[in-house]
């Protein structure tokens, strides 16, 4: 650990986009906080952790850069799958916590060239605003030729790493395991999963501030007092139905129809929290299918969370 005084401590942090949306995801979906990642709260842990391993004072450790790579879809793609609302709100958020984004547009074999962009634009700016901390929000072993670029102009790099596996919505095990060549290589490998699992830092607030709060529950408008509004996509034919069963990330629509329960995955709710879901809330939705066979898309919820307790009761 180095030892400073009062010399300031400039922090440039780097995010692999895919790998952190993924990890919030596992947290939102898998994992007990049942919250997603706050970019501002980790923001701070990451000045206290500079602080710590550079030996000075939090004051003099500033972010004073941060960037967001990530290949996305085009914007008829978005729309037309209910993805874009939530993307315009993850980019309001990081244009309130000062990052920079750079996005690719995905091709048919997904997401080419971030990474190789983003090691250019971390080395390239490691040179000219001559930060002290380049911190890396990744897992790939692909970044280990810019670690070590940076450890020769004297950067020294904190890795923000994850370990973490849960089953999908396919009964499969994902795992994401972070490569041990980037561990071996940094100054400052910071396995994050550790952390947060640390029984002992259960009432930490820089632990508890890495993730986003709970919104509370609020109906949704109406148009005359008791009906309300439901976003729609018209060219597609709406189905109505309830909410059968729930699971981690995915779950099963019953149809009015009387047809079998049919799977909706997270990602397709248009006007709800996926964790904020009840069984027996009515919802409409589009049918889609995936390798699996057919699935809801586009799904909006109808019930306000009071009149679902009612009808519970």
């Amino acid at each position: 650990m180095t030892t400073k005084t009062n010399e300031l401590t400039r922090i440039g942090v780097f995010y692999d986009g895919t790998f952190f949306f993924h990890a919030s995801n596992y947290y939102n979906y898998h994992h007990d906080r049942r919250a997603r990642l706050s970019v501002g709260g980790l923001h701070e842990f990451v000045r206290s952790q500079a602080a710590d391993s550079e030996g000075v004072d939090v004051r003099y450790c500033q972010i004073v850069d941060a960037h967001y790579f990530r290949g996305r879809p085009r914007a008829q793609d978005a729309e037309q799958r209910g993805m874009l609302a939530r993307e315009r709100a993850f980019d309001d958020v990081l244009v309130r916590e000062g990052v920079v984004t750079h996005y690719l547009p995905l091709g048919p074999d997904g997401e080419k060239g971030i990474d190789v962009w983003l090691a250019l634009e971390a080395y390239e700016l490691a040179i000219y605003k001559r930060f002290d901390v380049v911190v890396l929000v990744a897992c790939d072993g692909d970044f280990l030729p810019l670690v070590r670029k940076l450890n020769t102009i004297g950067t020294r790099v904190m890795l923000l790493a994850w370990d973490f596996k849960f089953t999908d919505a396919d009964n499969k095990e994902q795992e994401t395991r972070t490569a041990q060549v980037l561990l071996d290589e940094v100054t400052y490998p910071i396995m994050m999963h550790q952390i947060i699992d640390d029984r002992s830092r259960r009432a930490d607030p820089l632990v508890n501030g890495m993730f986003v709060p709970p919104r509370p529950v609020r109906a949704h408008p109406a148009t005359n007092g008791t009906s309300p509004v439901v976003p729609t996509q018209a060219e597609l034919p709406q189905q109505t139905g309830r909410i059968q069963n729930l699971q981690p990330g995915y779950g099963f629509i019953a149809p009015d129809s009387g047809a079998a329960n049919i799977f909706f995955f997270h990602a397709e709710l248009l006007n709800a929290d996926f964790n904020e879901l009840r069984t027996g809330q009515r919802v409409t939705y589009a049918l889609g299918s995936n390798k699996r066979g057919p699935c809801a898309i586009s799904i909006s919820v109808l019930d306000r969370p009071a009149a679902v307790g009612a009808a519970a009761a």
